[in-house]
């Protein structure tokens, strides 16, 4: 169990300061947001981008950025949203870059277990089917993120507006229209009762924002 200056064991230190002793110098501090968050930003990598070593890649971006940028966290909204708004900006990074070069593989596996949860999924236990991946890479980036955060991830809209900078009536209008295109491609998935894990355009409040 590692221990911090004080004698403070690390796992009881709250984000926000483990976030400020990481930009003075805290060798531990990092290492454990890392840990503590790494198993629900693989997720909204993954499901994002649709693709394992994409995702992986992203979330090494991310990581990378959030230990860079520490010192300039303002506090003003939680570290977890602070680290998401980083996947979902490195998501969209790789995503452009897919229009640029074709992708280049890591061929770092140290680098991608460091990342990478453990486990071969974190969340295989409600993974999402092929069909409803698949359905996911052919809607809009934004619709995609705001599914994502809101319907698979649990978050509020605010704070879903927060972690994409976007205000909340924005976030209702992409969920609403992301939702209303992947109806037609999940009617199947409805017609065979099994659950997507996106709201339906039908049940998941219409197509107004």
């Amino acid at each position: 169990m590692a221990v911090m200056r004080g004698g403070q064991s690390v796992e009881t230190v709250p984000d926000k300061e483990l976030l400020s002793r990481h930009a003075n110098g805290d060798p531990y501090a990092f290492s454990e947001l890392v840990q503590r968050h790494r198993d629900r930003m693989w997720a909204v990598a993954l499901r994002t981008l649709g693709d394992h070593e994409e995702a992986a890649d992203a979330l090494q971006d991310a990581f990378l950025s959030a230990y860079r940028a520490a010192g300039r966290f303002r506090g003003d909204a939680a570290v977890t949203t602070w680290l998401h708004r980083i996947v979902v900006n490195a998501c969209l990074d790789r995503i452009r870059r897919r229009t640029i070069r074709p992708v280049v593989p890591m061929g770092d596996d140290a680098t991608l277990d460091s990342v990478a949860p453990k486990n071969p999924d974190p969340t295989s236990a409600h993974e999402l089917s092929l069909d409803v991946s698949e359905a996911l890479q052919r809607i809009p980036f934004e619709q995609r993120a705001a599914l994502v955060l809101v319907d698979m991830m649990g978050y509020a809209v605010d704070e879903a507006a927060r972690v994409l900078e976007v205000p909340p009536g924005t976030i209702k209008s992409r969920c609403a229209r992301g939702r209303a295109r992947l109806a037609p491609l999940l009617g199947h998935l409805r017609n065979q009762g099994r659950g997507s894990g996106v709201e339906s355009a039908e049940e998941g409040g219409g197509t107004s924002a």
